[in-house]
């Protein structure tokens, strides 16, 4: 399945060079100039991502709204195309998730996009769903038990077939077991879609961290795929600041923020993967990234990374991202106060550490500024490493 952009932008330079590399990478482009046709289009075809440029902010931040409207308040993956530097932060903060810097060269447009393509990629194959036949259990809101069967499953959720309706929007808890016998799985979930036969979307809501790891693995071998492919990683980017909370990474290609991304850290003998949520991302440049530590596994992956910093020499390491999701589970990076003789101490993941407070609030800075504050920490030796 091709993935499918729409660009907007009156912009025939740009414009071209976005038409000669976004096939390259698997991403056809309908391009419009006119914000009534662009808007016409939106309503007709479903697109994974908008390409807006911002050179007049408001029929691009139109286009953006009509889009988030038709996808139930999420708007597709949106790059915007950005000549003025002072406006990035609004941008970013008005939803767009990239940004690609004008006058654009095939150059900056073919690095600014390989992250785009990757998330796109990543996402198509997280909605991608394996048919299943299994039977599945499900506990209504009335509380009564209702036996169904499982047609299709993703990492996100399952398509099943009841004798009566379900009704849109409505929870329940559900349980079945892999056709293998591998992995039980039970949750709550929430009707996306249904129809008068019976035949109903749900989306999984709370599954537990480890059955949605094996499930994942399940579902790569049996789509025949397994882990990040090329088409899914970003490569050679430079770690320049790592705290047990955190780190900054500079690249051409950065993740927007909120996104969840696998940080992974190789030499010729090993890999090290830890994963990340992006909180300030700088257009063309690089990225910060926060470490979740809520479990102990979590907190034993950033030590892994760290010590294989430790043991290896710069030049024998090899540092890539990839994309896991959109968005990433704020409740993973949020940390509730702990207590101690009936006293409130800061969380483990919430003592002092100068990058990761610098991350939290980094959106709210200019770029320049980040930086210059980045490097005034890197002189003071003030990272929590």
């Amino acid at each position: 399945m091709t993935l499918l952009a729409l660009l907007v932008s009156s912009d025939d330079s740009a414009s071209e060079i976005l038409g000669r590399i976004l096939p390259a990478s698997g991403i056809a482009v309908e391009r419009f100039s006119d914000l009534a046709t662009a808007i016409d289009r939106l309503h007709q075809q479903r697109f994974n991502a908008l390409i807006l440029d911002f050179e007049d902010p408001k029929p691009a931040a139109e286009v953006l709204e009509q889009a988030r409207r038709l996808n139930s308040g999420n708007a597709p993956v949106t790059v915007a195309l950005v000549a003025e530097r002072a406006i990035v932060r609004d941008v970013l903060s008005d939803g767009a998730h990239f940004v690609l810097y004008k006058p654009l060269s095939e150059e900056k447009a073919r690095a600014g996009l390989r992250a785009v393509a990757a998330l796109l990629n990543r996402e198509r194959r997280r909605a991608y769903r394996v048919p299943v036949q299994a039977p599945v259990e499900l506990t209504l809101p009335d509380s009564r038990k209702a036996e169904g069967i499982l047609l299709d499953l993703s990492e996100t959720g399952m398509d099943v077939l009841t004798a009566e309706p379900q009704a849109p929007g409505a929870l329940f808890n559900f349980r079945f077991h892999l056709p293998d016998g591998s992995l039980e799985v039970h949750a709550h979930g929430q009707v996306a879609w249904a129809k008068p036969n019976g035949q109903t979307g749900v989306r999984f809501l709370d599954l537990d961290v480890s059955v949605k790891a094996q499930l994942q693995a399940w579902l790569q071998a049996a789509a025949g795929t397994l882990g990040a492919g090329a088409e899914e990683t970003v490569p050679h980017c430079k770690l320049t600041d790592l705290s047990l909370g955190g780190c900054y990474v500079e690249t051409d290609s950065p993740f927007p923020e909120r996104a969840l991304v696998d940080l992974c850290l190789r030499t010729e003998a090993m890999a090290v993967h830890t994963e990340g949520m992006v909180r300030v991302t700088h257009p063309g440049y690089g990225m910060g990234v926060e470490f979740p530590s809520r479990t102990p596994e979590q907190r034993a992956q950033v030590g892994n990374l760290i010590n294989l910093l430790r043991g290896c020499p710069e030049s024998m390491l090899e540092l890539s991202v990839s994309p896991r999701a959109l968005t990433a589970d704020l409740s993973q990076f949020e940390h509730a106060p702990e207590r101690r003789d009936d006293r409130e101490v800061p969380a483990a993941g919430d003592l002092e550490d100068p990058l990761l407070e610098l991350l939290r609030h980094g959106s709210t800075l200019q770029q320049d500024d980040f930086i210059e504050e980045l490097r005034r920490q890197r002189s003071g030796e003030s990272i929590a490493t």
